[in-house]
């Protein structure tokens, strides 16, 4: 609306909310509606983060490496079902699915730890910790592809982070509500109210596939190709396709190694801290509290700036350089624990490093898929945020292993990760680059779009 279409004094009012986020005309609801999707999916594994870190320590920090190839594993197995749902169903139909096939294994779990003798606990652990860990990127993947379906690159630069702040909500909410009730309330009790939450986080994503049917229609990206399909419409494509598309694309491999270099250095971390975790707090509900609170301290940090800073750091410095902001963090940081390898650098560097991923990288990371075609949003992105992901975990946590294994303590793994996390710098700038050369070819191309909601 411009100031001489407003009503008589709307001039010296203005919205204080679309003065904060930059938000347009019709953008509200489908923008109330993301928040609601994703708090509750972050509320729901909030609440069981905590559980699965209590139990991974519960089975032996030793044990972990083993842990996360049976996570690696599961992922691999889960992509080409998943797969086979998008080619064969509408996004309105898969979405739910995937959400309610998650919120039954939850159930079963819940189920295992009320009925199973104690001497169950540490194998049940170990196979939640794996599932956890499987669903958790599923999910949030899930999401953001849904979300990039809707939003075009303009709107991503503007909202994604506002939009990650409703995520932070709901992890703030679910990792408060565990550190409150883990001593008094038992395990499989809260599992139940993450079920809640993911039908919770269901019934959101289908307020705002009502809305995308009548949002932009945009083209796929760069590609001429017409108009996107809508949620009722199925995306069809091979079963194999994120595997073949992201190995066939210089854009989708350069993403597949930001990510993967991110989680080499992050397993590093959380090795660190899940054994000052087993040194410093020997009682199980406080070591569940522990992490609770750590998580915590993070999406505080995090809320802060994704509600003030992020669309505002993007839209100055651009794609690239935004970016560059965590690995060049983690420079600092694993220079700084080579240098003091103390408990008070370790956790002081993990709350800020993953603040800085919550706030910055993972929303402006997710407007590297708003250029891509619509079938590697979900296929190809799907591939990356999980297999990717976890082969990082995989190459951290054996290589984690195998510096311990050889007598060398956290400086020795601290050197490691600052070369990782130079060239980690340098694949961000290239990407920025790529991905702003591919929204320049889609904007010039006759059938390309601006923002359209």
């Amino acid at each position: 609306m411009t100031p001489a279409a407003m009503p008589a004094g709307a001039a010296f009012s203005p919205n204080p909310f679309a003065r904060l986020i930059d938000v347009r005309p019709g953008e509200g609801p489908a923008l109330a509606w993301s928040w609601a999707y994703i708090f509750s999916i972050l509320a729901a594994y909030y609440v069981l983060r905590p559980i699965r870190d209590q139990m991974g320590v519960a089975g032996g920090i030793e044990n972990l490496p083993w842990l996360f190839t049976a996570t690696l594993l599961g992922m691999l197995a889960l992509n080409l079902p998943f797969a086979w749902l998008v080619k064969q169903m509408p996004r309105a139909r898969f979405v739910p699915l995937t959400y309610r096939f998650f919120a039954a294994n939850i159930l079963l779990f819940a189920l295992a730890l009320y009925l199973a003798p104690p001497d169950w606990d540490v194998w049940i652990g170990r196979a939640f910790f794996v599932w956890l860990s499987i669903f958790n990127l599923f999910v949030v993947s899930i999401f953001w592809a849904t979300i990039v379906d809707v939003f075009s690159t303009s709107q991503g630069k503007r909202l994604f982070g506002f939009i990650a702040a409703g995520a932070t909500l709901g992890a703030i909410a679910g990792s408060a509500t565990t550190a409150l009730l883990a001593k008094n309330v038992p395990t499989w009790g809260l599992m139940l109210c993450a079920v809640a939450l993911l039908e919770c986080a269901v019934f959101s994503m289908r307020g705002l596939a009502r809305l995308s049917e009548r949002l932009r229609q945009a083209p796929s990206a760069g590609t001429g190709q017409g108009p996107e399909q809508g949620t009722g419409q199925v995306i069809g494509g091979s079963v194999f396709a994120g595997i073949t598309r992201t190995f066939a694309s210089p854009y989708l491999l350069n993403i597949s190694l930001f990510l993967l270099l991110f989680s080499v250095t992050s397993t590093f971390l959380y090795f660190e801290q899940a054994g000052i975790a087993k040194r410093s707090f020997p009682d199980r509900a406080a070591q569940t509290a522990f992490f609770a609170s750590v998580d915590l301290a993070v999406n505080v940090l995090t809320l802060g700036v994704q509600v003030f800073l992020t669309g505002r750091i993007v839209g100055r410095i651009g794609v690239g350089l935004t970016l560059a902001i965590l690995p060049a963090l983690s420079i600092l940081g694993f220079a700084a624990l080579a240098a003091s390898p103390t408990i008070a650098a370790i956790v002081g560097f993990q709350v800020l490093r993953r603040a800085g991923n919550f706030a910055i990288s993972r929303p402006i990371r997710e407007v590297l898929f708003t250029v891509v075609p619509r079938e590697d949003r979900y296929k190809a992105k799907s591939f990356i945020d999980t297999v990717v992901y976890r082969l990082g975990d995989q190459v951290g946590a054996w290589s984690f292993a195998g510096i311990a294994a050889l007598g060398l303590g956290s400086a020795s793994v601290a050197l490691v990760a600052v070369p990782l996390s130079a060239a980690w710098l340098a694949n961000s700038l290239w990407l920025g680059r790529a991905q702003e050369r591919r929204q320049a070819e889609a904007s010039a191309a006759p059938s390309g779009h601006g923002d359209g909601i």
